[in-house]
């Protein structure tokens, strides 16, 4: 129970401790709350150096993120389709905006702690400098009170001794037989003038006292307890202040850390995303090159040839010259399916992407046809829209002159013609290489229905909308436009069906031939070869009906007639 007391009483001495304990310790307050000055703006120093760390952490790690994320336009572009090289993008991501939560960090630090205490600070030390003020102010006083006491007291002191001696010299003279009556009056007159002054110095000397008793009690049970408990109060709310600072310090960071785990959970998310199965088949749909499967090679005899040149009666039977060529065209067509695995010097690349295997050919082709569609539609919005401006200003000519703006309008009519062309151009390319031939003919045609159409528009830059030849040189643009790129394929086959068969061959599977140029087919039933495959998986065939297309080589089983 007397510990009890002992604590419960602690606090209120505590409360006092610098007014009644120290009150005669003024330099040793002024020193200690300066330190206590000195040590918020060490932790404020020690915190700005903190946030400079953050800031630079969290710069480096942008520049990381920035350095391993990928440019646009590069290649990596496909290695997104990818779904390990997608979660290291998301990781990039997730490390970005961990590096913002580390600014956010040093911004709060910077702006909660630093500049908050640096303000309090400054407040700290105005409101000490008064209390400093006004002690100093207190001792300055006592001072002088204790001055004018011990001047007085001093007086006092000679005048009382010079009264003493005033009065031993009267008796001396009162004594003395040979002293005039005159002499004895006139020493005792300055014994009691003597007297009197130092009774003077002496109610004097007590007042003194007395009002320097009274500042001295003033000063130290009043003025100073008063002072020190203010500068107590002060220091304390320095103290409670620069304790919320340390809490601060800990709260930003904790107050970030759920973010921060959210970044990382991204992270584990990123790693639980990957799927290595699907990698794989992308990896195969992307670089798969379309090829057949090579047949088996067939042995050559050689030693035939020599036994028919040495003896009439060899069993083997010579080869006429077509026979040979045949031959030929087959071992050629043998190394043609086998070129991706033979060294060969890199291909030069070409516009319709014929250096490429089939599969990335189209894949290829359908990507250009797809930019271009986009292209044209861009084109065909901003017609629209400029004709809509054009009636705008027709209607209401102080808004603009509709003539301004025929030099965009022509301008995206011959854009707009030029991508209709090379969509065109792209998809004549596909039909190529999906085995849907285009005859050298139709190319040809192509190609100068191009290049008069690039002159004609041109030579009509210049021309009015509404002039005969821009009329003329728009509707005939018009019908090249709507008439197909392939109208003349079955004028063509027509043409050819006096072909002559060069085999026979017979279906092993079921094809339906939904694509133009292609015949359709059912398991069993039996064609006449018209061309042979020329390397791209399909051959051109005829019904006894006389219908025609191209089917896959390897759904037929192929007989070539001998000749």
């Amino acid at each position: 129970m007397r510990c009890k007391n002992v604590i419960k009483k602690r606090p209120s001495h505590l409360r006092e401790y610098r007014g009644k304990a120290l009150k005669d310790q003024f330099d040793i307050i002024e020193k200690h709350t300066q330190w206590g000055l000195d040590l918020v703006e060490k932790y404020v120093k020690f915190v700005k150096e903190r946030t400079e760390i953050e800031q630079n952490y969290a710069k480096q790690l942008r520049s990381l993120v920035k350095k391993f994320n990928p440019k646009r336009g590069t290649k990596e572009d496909q290695d997104c389709k990818y779904t390990h090289y997608q979660s290291f993008l998301d990781i990039l991501n997730e490390m970005n905006d961990y590096a913002g939560q580390r600014e956010v960090i040093a911004e709060n630090m910077m702006m909660n702690i630093c500049i908050e205490l640096t303000k309090y600070s400054q407040d700290i030390k105005h409101e000490r400098k008064s209390h400093l003020l006004d002690g100093r102010k207190s001792q300055q006083l006592l001072e002088s009170s204790y001055k004018l006491l011990d001047n007085s007291k001093r007086r006092f002191e000679r005048e009382w001794r010079e009264a003493e001696k005033a009065g031993l010299n009267a008796e001396r003279i009162d004594q003395d037989i040979n002293a005039t009556k005159a002499d004895v009056e006139k020493a005792k007159q300055h014994a009691n003038l003597r007297a009197h002054v130092a009774e003077e110095c002496k109610n004097d000397y007590a007042a003194q006292l007395q009002k320097y008793n009274k500042d001295q009690n003033q000063f130290y049970f009043i003025d100073m307890p008063q002072i020190f408990n203010k500068m107590q109060d002060m220091d304390e709310r320095r103290i409670k202040k620069l304790a919320d600072g340390y809490r601060t310090f800990a709260d930003i960071e904790r107050r970030v850390i759920p973010i921060i785990g959210k970044c990382l959970d991204g992270i584990n998310k990123a790693a639980d995303v990957i799927n290595e199965k699907n990698d794989t088949l992308t990896l195969i749909e992307l670089n798969k090159s379309g090829f057949e499967r090579p047949m088996d090679q067939e042995f050559e005899d050689y030693s035939q040839g020599i036994n028919r040149t040495a003896s009439d009666s060899s069993l083997g039977t010579p080869k006429t010259p077509a026979d040979s060529r045949i031959d030929h065209r087959a071992t050629m067509k043998n190394k043609n399916k086998l070129w991706p695995f033979s060294k060969k010097n890199k291909p030069t690349n070409s516009e319709d992407f014929s250096h490429l295997p089939p599969e990335q050919r189209r894949k290829k082709l359908q990507q250009k046809i797809d930019e271009r569609n986009k292209e044209l539609q861009k084109e065909l919005d901003q017609r629209d829209a400029l004709n809509k401006m054009k009636d705008v200003y027709q209607k209401t000519p102080q808004m603009g002159d509709p003539n301004s703006l025929e030099p965009q309008i022509i301008q995206t009519m011959n854009n707009i013609e030029r991508l209709r062309l090379e969509v065109q151009k792209y998809e004549s390319y596909l039909l190529n290489a999906e085995g849907r031939q285009v005859n050298r003919s139709d190319t040809l045609k192509y190609n100068a229905h191009y290049n008069q159409t690039t002159t004609i528009n041109n030579n009509n830059g210049s021309l009015e909308k509404d002039s005969p030849e821009a009329a003329h040189s728009d509707d005939s643009s018009q019908d090249n436009i709507s008439q197909p790129i392939y109208a003349e394929f079955d004028d063509d086959f027509e043409e050819e069906e006096s072909i002559l068969p060069i085999g026979q061959c017979t279906a092993m599977y079921t094809f339906d031939g939904s694509s133009e140029g292609t015949i359709s087919m059912t398991e069993a039933e039996t064609f006449s070869v018209v061309e042979e495959d020329k390397g791209d998986g399909w051959t051109r065939v005829r019904r006894a009906n006389g219908d025609e297309g191209y089917v896959p080589t390897s759904y037929v089983k192929i007989t070539l007639q001998k000749k």
